[in-house]
């Protein structure tokens, strides 16, 4: 490839200049030179009636060539978010379970989340479409405005608040290598902001690493978690060895407490639906991770590595904290305050590289957890949420901002109700989760019509529902919710709810998943929605919209009468699931 020359360097530059003049030669140029690429422009037969101002590359299905991930990567990718889980067990101990009773609490907690995922996989992994695409399909063209809305707005306080705690493992490793120079920062915020000027180094170093990623989309990222997936695992294990030499196996220390006046039953099942709360997102979340996918089953049995590394990583969190804590009489979980406290009483040059060593892993670990569960979960969701101007990239450069601007350590430091609420949101998804899986292994038999989820006009045969909006889906969403928002609004200090209550939240996430799981199901078949009647006058059999597409016909040809045409070769293909790795 022959180097640029310099009369291709000034060629680029006019050209730059000359669309920067037109941009602001108008209002309409201006309009223009700010939108993403029009997709639609030239294309005549994939899509039926689409507006191309509900459209762009993000939003459409992944194309074959932006399919990367194989089950090694999806294997990485989750025992990598998996095996960073050290501090979970302490919520558990803090419900008032013993050591052995949080350990296999959290097996089965993560052991249900890991099945859910597996179901909430299927659609995208076949369609190879996001969550905004799937809330579409699901909750109608205007009704996912809502759904998807939502999980933006926590995405960002969660994005900032996963930064915040990158933020102190980055802290460790400044520490690590300037010692008392970096420690002995003065401080130069007021106290009232909950951070210091240290931290704020931290913080903003951690914030400057996530805009190198803001570059790529998730599939260009393989290698990226493939590095995540391996790195943690020194770090989880070196930590934990050390802190069984130095406590000689000695980890009886504090590890039972009574936080709750509640039987063991419903400890247990409290804490079980926190374990499920911690993955909730995640959960939800699966159809932007797994639309990226070579083949079907390749992102959906990934997630039976996850109960296993989530406890092995837990398990260690609780041995290794009980016993420093036993040890130094220290009152701390978190890994970022375990490795500070190691340094208090080991200083030397080997103790601080080993602790540099380990706080760089689980920043690592962090910064990947964030671009995962928050960083791609926006970037989706803005695509959707403003598709004419902001793609997929443009989101993640927004959410970088918007996570600076909440200031997460204020929201750490004063805002005790609110990080209680963002605790138990999991309830809100679980109800999301339960009518997506529901509608599409139950009600849809696993059609989705791609070719339709860009018409937002009454033409709209198969997602244009009620006005936009799947009405029965909402009653189920709305029901599920509702039996243990109570409880749930107890936990943030309201008064006056009864025990009955309070022992509804500590269902909360199976609650409201299994009601509006069996709800949705029961209200569709009294009251079928228009693209169940749809899908049931035409007969199709599983997921023969996608048998169309994989034959390479058009997924979904324009029909005056149905809407979409049954090609004559789907029937009897036998080995097309098979072929294409389902």
């Amino acid at each position: 490839m022959p180097f640029p020359t310099k009369s291709s360097y000034s060629a680029k530059a006019a050209q730059t200049r000359e669309s920067l003049a037109n941009a602001f030669s108008s209002w309409e140029n201006f309009k223009l030179s700010l939108q993403v690429k029009d997709t639609l422009a030239g294309e005549s037969t994939r899509y039926i009636d689409a507006d191309p101002l509900w459209m762009n590359e993000d939003l459409e299905p992944t194309p074959p060539e932006k399919r990367t991930w194989d089950a090694k990567t999806y294997v990485l990718f989750y025992f990598g978010l998996a095996f960073g889980n050290w501090s979970l067990g302490s919520t558990m101990i803090g419900i008032g379970l013993s050591w052995w009773q949080a350990i296999i609490v959290i097996f089965i907690s993560q052991l249900i989340s890991a099945v859910a995922m597996i179901f909430n996989t299927r659609a995208a992994s076949v369609y190879h479409i996001g969550y905004p695409a799937v809330s579409r399909a699901v909750f109608g063209m205007y009704g996912s405005y809502y759904f998807v809305g939502a999980r933006a707005i926590l995405a960002v306080v969660w994005y900032g608040l996963q930064l915040y705690s990158g933020a102190s493992h980055v802290s460790n490793m400044l520490r690590a290598v300037f010692g008392d120079s970096y420690n002995n920062i003065p401080n130069h915020i007021p106290a009232s902001a909950g951070i210091t000027t240290k931290k704020m180094l931290s913080f903003f170093i951690f914030w400057i690493i996530h805009f190198f990623f803001c570059f790529f989309r998730p599939y260009r990222l393989t290698k990226f978690f493939w590095f995540k997936g391996f790195i943690i695992i020194p770090a989880v294990i070196g930590v934990f060895v050390y802190c069984m030499i130095e406590t000689k196996g000695n980890v009886n220390y504090k590890l039972q407490h009574t936080s709750i006046a509640a039987s063991t039953g419903w400890a247990i099942m409290h804490a079980i639906n926190s374990g499920l709360g911690n993955t909730a997102t995640l959960i939800t979340n699966q159809p932007d991770i797994a639309r990226w996918s070579k083949k079907h089953r390749s992102a959906m049995w990934a997630q039976m590595i996850k109960p296993f590394a989530v406890t092995i990583s837990a398990t260690f969190g609780i041995l290794s904290t009980a016993g420093i804590n036993g040890k130094w009489g220290l009152e701390l979980w978190n890994p970022w305050d375990l490795l500070d406290a190691i340094q208090d009483h080991h200083n030397g040059s080997g103790a601080r590289f080993a602790i540099f060593l380990a706080a760089l892993t689980w920043t690592v670990g962090i910064l990947g957890t964030n671009i995962a569960a928050n960083m791609i979960s926006f970037g989706s969701d803005a695509a959707m949420l403003f598709p004419r101007y902001i793609d997929m990239k443009r989101g993640f450069f927004i959410v970088e901002f918007l996570a600076f601007a909440i200031a997460p350590w204020k929201i750490l430091a004063s805002a005790s109700v609110f990080t209680t609420f963002l605790s138990g949101y999991g309830l809100f998804m679980a109800s999301v989760a339960a009518i997506m899986i529901a509608d599409y292994y139950f009600i849809i038999k696993g059609n989705v019509f791609t070719a339709w989820l860009y018409n937002p006009r009454k033409s709209n045969l198969h997602y244009r529902y009620h006005k936009g909006w799947n009405i029965q889906a909402l009653i189920a969403y709305v029901v599920g919710i509702a039996l243990p928002f109570p409880g749930f609004v107890a936990s943030l200090g309201a008064k006056g709810v009864n025990d009955v209550g309070l022992e509804l939240y500590y269902l909360g996430w199976i609650l409201s998943f299994v009601t509006s799981f069996v709800l949705y199901i029961a209200i569709c078949k009294v009251w079928p929605n228009p693209n169940q009647r749809a899908i049931q006058e035409q007969g199709l059999g599983w997921e023969e919209a996608s048998h169309v597409m994989l034959q390479g016909e058009d997924p979904d040809q324009k029909d005056s009468s149905e809407g979409f045409h049954k090609s004559p070769e789907v029937v009897g293909v036998k080995d097309l699931d098979k072929s294409n790795g389902v």
